[in-house]
């Protein structure tokens, strides 16, 4: 990111809340279940599924923990009430995973339980690189007992394709995407063709080898390459997804569910929408520049 850029984000960040909600909106369901269930229901009535994540990250406390746990509990309760197709994305650090590595593990492992009961998923978000071993032992770990358990894999870190080996031998339910976390050089690619080309290698890897993929990116270059490499590969369509963030790219969405492929939408709501807000302007600086233009336009 440039400093130009820099700049935009750290302008946006001590704006009021109130102001970057505004602009933030689109990319979050609300600030309840309920307003998450009526998005879903509006893009399951277009053939589109949904990943429902309760907004939240690295918690201080066990008690907020397991109150994070119940509010995930309550996604499930949701799906089955209101028959949406949708599956439960979580942070591992929201379930625990910095405060106490066993207990989350358990946190965790009950949803999966709950999830199984259903016929549901769960999908372990990764985070940032500090948590990349932790969240793939404790995946695995879930994994060798329940098969209704996914994990995320980025593109811009270097040992991506080494784990996508790994990983591919247990079958693994992928989602995989660029990364968005600011890591050193040391670990992480920085130049956008070095991780597309990365990217397009784990992918090739990751479908060759017939596991599940859930092909997250806004990028049509990307999207191109992985209707090559279906196409190429022969690849069964009940073998991948196509996967978006909520509001992004939606005219790609739509193309991509006219052409007969499965899309889910990433749905994020709750009360802890303001960290999951700066995460995003800083993956796409731009929307930056529009919130601080719109915002003086307004005084």
């Amino acid at each position: 990111m440039s400093i130009f850029h820099n700049l935009l984000v750290k302008a946006v960040q001590v704006m009021p809340e109130k102001v970057v909600w505004l602009f933030s909106k689109k990319y979050i369901a609300g600030k309840t279940l309920q307003s998450a269930i009526d998005t879903v229901k509006q893009l399951n009535s277009k053939g589109i599924y949904a990943t429902l994540d309760v907004l939240g990250e690295s918690v201080n406390t066990k008690e907020e923990a397991v109150e994070a746990k119940q509010k995930a509990l309550d996604v499930f309760d949701a799906i089955v009430k209101n028959k949406l197709m949708a599956n439960l994305s979580l942070k591992p650090t929201q379930m625990g995973l910095a405060i106490d590595k066993e207990f989350a593990y358990q946190q965790i492992l009950e949803l999966v339980k709950r999830a199984n009961s259903i016929n549901n998923f769960v999908r372990i978000d990764m985070e940032d690189s500090p948590y990349t071993d932790i969240t793939l032992e404790v995946y695995k770990r879930i994994y060798a007992e329940y098969k209704n358990v996914g994990v995320v894999l980025q593109a811009y870190l270097k040992r991506t394709s080494n784990d996508t080996i790994v990983l591919n031998k247990n079958g693994t339910n992928y989602r995989l995407c660029k990364g968005i976390y600011v890591e050193p050089v040391t670990i992480a690619y920085k130049d956008k063709q070095a991780i597309r080309d990365n990217y397009v290698k784990c992918l090739e890897l990751m479908l060759k080898n017939g596991n599940y993929v859930g092909i997250a990116t806004h990028d049509k270059y990307l999207i191109d390459k992985a209707y090559e490499l279906i196409k190429d590969l022969k690849i069964p369509k009940d073998k991948f997804e196509f996967q978006m963030l909520l509001g992004v790219r939606e005219d790609l969405r739509d193309k991509i569910n006219r052409d007969g492929y499965k899309i889910r939408i990433y749905v994020p709501f709750g009360n802890d929408w303001y960290k999951y807000s700066v995460r995003r302007l800083q993956e796409n600086p731009n929307m930056a520049g529009h919130i601080v233009k719109e915002f003086f336009a307004f005084r």
